[in-house]
């Protein structure tokens, strides 16, 4: 039996001395260009030195948490980040004082690899090492990228960025849906460009649009290894001033790659383009992502 529901993330510096030591916990000794360092540095600056993901998955915890409620469930909701606070391991020596042996690790990433999915649980692992003999058990949820609530959440939302087009432009309208490059090698081992491309298909049949392109954005690494591709704005560029709606398809909430690749930067390409682009807002606490969450609770609960 579960004692409580551990929501997963990846966390984000509340105010502009903390966006410095987050990257360092981000890359932990990895190399990533100088360059590229300071170029997220001043992202985040330009948003207001932070970034609203804790706050927004606090409110994806507490609609998760008022969901299960409303169903008679009332097992505790508790929120970890890998690299800022509220930190994993201070969740989980909550858990652990309140008694918890059993617990549902609820990573917040659709699309499984390694940057997105061991990186967690190799979090987990040093968390429960730390704490001791004594400390809960963790179980994950089967893969949920082709869940039927996760896509009807991501349909609801370009389906809405559609409707701010006119309907002349909608038909001629290119639907980009995008998610984090991550470097090939690591996307061969784990399959996660064909894991966002199974969502990709599923949201643009479920809203009736046969053409669609996936685009990769946000890459970080070093220009020498291979990334996958295309990015998101040689895609803009090439549509030779059609209208585009961006799906943010590989983001559960809004943070930098979505505040700043996507509505500073790649905005500012589809201007440069003569594209009028429409970003399509992520699932965040859309009530059917919420569902999809509340439902995988009660199948562990059950299991």
């Amino acid at each position: 039996m579960l004692d409580a529901v551990l929501l997963i993330g990846f966390g984000g510096p509340t105010r502009s001395e903390e966006i410095r030591p987050f990257l360092d916990n981000v890359l932990r000794g990895r190399p990533v260009p100088k360059e590229r360092y300071e170029e997220v540095v001043h992202h985040y600056e330009a948003m207001g030195g932070r970034s609203p993901y804790n706050d927004l998955t606090m409110r994806q915890a507490e609609a998760l948490r008022t969901r299960l409620r409303a169903e008679g469930i009332a097992i505790p909701i508790v929120v970890g980040m890998r690299n800022w606070n509220p930190y994993i391991i201070d969740a989980m020596r909550e858990l652990n004082g309140n008694r918890a042996t059993k617990i549902l690790g609820f990573v917040l990433a659709a699309h499984r690899c390694e940057a997105s999915w061991e990186r967690y649980q190799a979090a987990i692992d040093e968390a429960r090492a730390t704490i001791g003999s004594d400390a809960p058990r963790i179980e994950y949820p089967a893969p949920w990228h082709t869940h039927p609530k996760f896509i009807e959440a991501v349909a609801a939302r370009t389906s809405e960025a559609f409707a701010k087009l006119d309907q002349s432009e909608r038909k001629n309208a290119e639907l980009i849906l995008t998610a984090h490059s991550i470097p090939i090698a690591m996307a061969q081992e784990s399959g996660y460009e064909d894991q966002i491309r199974e969502s990709a298909q599923l949201v643009a049949s479920r809203i009736g649009r046969p053409s669609w392109k996936l685009a990769f954005q946000s890459r970080s690494g070093s220009p020498r290894d291979p990334w996958l591709e295309p990015d998101i704005g040689a895609v803009i560029r090439k549509l030779e001033g059609r209208p585009a709606i961006a799906v943010p398809i590989g983001f559960l909430c809004d943070h930098v790659e979505v505040l700043y690749d996507l509505d500073i930067g790649a905005a500012n390409i589809a201007r440069e383009s003569g594209v009028k682009m429409i970003r399509a807002a992520t699932v965040g606490d859309h009530p059917a992502f919420i569902q999809m969450m509340a439902e995988i609770v009660r199948e562990n609960l059950n299991r």
